[in-house]
């Protein structure tokens, strides 16, 4: 039997964000608040902008680890509002998150950054994005996140 799951390529999300909000160490690892103040949606399946106001809500385990949950909306480039929440893990070696931490640049091939959008669309052209899996490969830089989304097919 051949096999059925595939991923086809959807959009890109470029989500502009500014410094992060550090909250520090706390019992269940160290918070930062992450405001994502614009940004950019294009691909085949979809274009549009992001909207300010939005922010990715990170807590680093005591081993590094980042696991990443942010909550935005896009708008789509009909003028439809699109919500996200995109839950995912940063993982990368001692190292390189040293690197990170200090505001080095550090490469994409350096790290695994994995997330798992669910959008919340309204009924019409852009309904589909409620009934359908995504997974995204994320990449960033101390100004933008980069979010290439795939539709689990």
């Amino acid at each position: 039997m051949a096999d059925r799951i595939g991923l086809a390529h959807a959009f890109d999300i470029r989500a502009l964000i500014a410094p992060p909000l550090d909250g520090g160490a706390g019992r269940n690892g160290h918070r930062r608040v992450i405001p994502i103040t614009g940004g950019t949606v294009e691909g085949p399946r979809l274009t549009g902008r992001v909207l300010p106001g939005g922010a990715d809500y990170e807590l680093q385990r005591a081993d590094g680890a980042s696991l990443v949950e942010a909550h935005y909306t896009i708008e789509a480039s009909d003028g439809t509002p699109i919500y996200i929440r995109n839950a995912g893990l940063f993982t990368a070696p001692a190292k390189v998150i040293a690197r990170v931490d200090a505001g080095e640049a550090v490469g994409p091939e350096e790290y695994y950054f994995r997330t798992a959008p669910v959008f919340d669309a309204p009924d019409g052209p852009h309904g589909w994005l409620s009934d359908r899996l995504f997974v995204a490969e994320a990449r960033f830089t101390p100004q933008e996140v980069t979010i290439k989304v795939y539709e689990v097919t």
